[in-house]
């Protein structure tokens, strides 16, 4: 299992947008600590109000720089990588919630795609050779095909599946089932997200082979740990526990809890990505992902099942279904393969999820 190789991270400028989010938080809190100590700059919009809790602690310690400007807005970008002096751009922000993307799709696309748009240009405006990692999504593959009874089903409710999988000689699908980076990338039962974040890739791939431009791509999975967003599923999950542990909550409110998913922790996908800068081609693709699927209810009991066993839960939780957390469209499966990465990166999970689900209620008793 390689390890990011701290000698090459050592002294880099490095500009991320999104800091104050939840994987640009732990990214910068790698960097700027031992072994590491890269030069850490942060794209903050100008109009928002950003909850600076999530980096609190390196402003503070000034281990950290907040470089005002806007996706939207390419002059100020062109600014900031000249700011930043930066070697390495780290696009994190995103409209990356797929709910909301449902009930706001315009803003999603305009975040996602032209804020994508006007980082790449901006970079080939200011130095080309600047190395730029995208943080696509598992979101982009949208419908996966599992089996041949689960394509009938599918045929049957969305009428058309594009692209169409592959048969063998009986006539039956071709399980898609795990997915590699060769899956198709079909629009039929994705987000407005899913399919904003393909289309963000695709432009990155194409300032590569147009313009010569370094741009690193990785497919990310579901991925957690301590302060992910309210919004999340696992997030929400462990929020709740630690209000049964400490309030004595009885009851955990969810949305579909047959959905499978491929789950790792924020800091192994945070390793992904830098060795992927190290490592990685111009232009590739890989996925990021523990290869393991869990349904939420799975999700669910094993973090029950923990809190029982380390935090003191001393009763069961009875699960409630909120209709308004379903989504229009829901991927049924999702299960990666990280055999790419591992074979030309290194890279493959060290944390396990019930760490993972550990620290997330431990984090949570302490903000609840």
């Amino acid at each position: 299992m390689a390890e990011p190789n701290p000698n090459f991270w050592n002294g880099k400028n490095v500009l991320i947008t999104g800091i104050t989010g939840f994987v640009g938080s732990w990214m910068s809190e790698i960097l700027t600590k031992e072994p590491f100590h890269a030069n850490v700059y942060g794209l903050i919009r100008r109009q928002s109000n950003p909850k600076m809790e999530n980096i609190e602690s390196l402003l503070k310690n000034n281990k950290i720089k907040l470089i005002r400007g806007d996706l939207h807005d390419i002059g100020s970008i062109v600014n900031a990588l000249k700011e930043s002096k930066a070697d390495i751009v780290f696009h994190l922000a995103s409209q990356s919630f797929v709910p909301h993307s449902f009930a706001s799709p315009n803003d999603t696309y305009l975040t996602n795609v032209i804020g994508t748009l006007n980082i790449l240009e901006a970079i080939k405006i200011v130095d080309k050779n600047i190395l730029m990692h995208f943080a696509g999504s598992s979101e982009e593959y949208g419908l996966v095909i599992a089996d041949d009874d689960h394509y009938r089903r599918m045929l049957s409710q969305y009428k058309i599946i594009h692209p169409a999988p592959q048969f063998d000689e009986t006539g039956k699908v071709i399980p898609e089932i795990p997915v590699k980076e060769t899956n198709p990338l079909r629009t039929v039962g994705t987000s407005p997200y899913g399919s904003s974040k393909r289309i963000a890739e695709d432009a990155c791939r194409t300032y590569v082979s147009c313009y010569g431009m370094k741009v690193y791509t990785t497919r990310g999975f579901n991925h957690t740990g301590p302060r992910r967003g309210r919004e999340f599923v696992t997030n929400e999950i462990t929020r709740q526990i630690a209000e049964a542990i400490k309030h004595g909550k009885k009851d955990l409110v969810l949305g579909n809890l047959t959905s499978i998913r491929d789950f790792s922790d924020v800091r192994d996908v945070i390793r992904g990505y830098l060795l992927v800068i190290e490592h990685g081609r111009p232009g590739e693709v890989y996925n990021l992902c523990s290869g393991k699927g869990r349904s939420i209810r799975e999700l669910a009991d094993l973090a029950i099942k923990i809190a029982k066993e380390d935090f003191g839960l001393d009763h069961d939780l009875e699960f409630k279904e909120d209709l308004s957390r379903l989504r229009p469209t829901d991927l049924p499966l999702l299960i990666g393969d990280y055999s790419k990465a591992k074979r030309e990166l290194g890279w493959e999970p060290k944390i396990t999820f019930e760490q993972t689900l550990r620290d997330m209620i431990s984090w949570q008793l302490q903000h609840v």
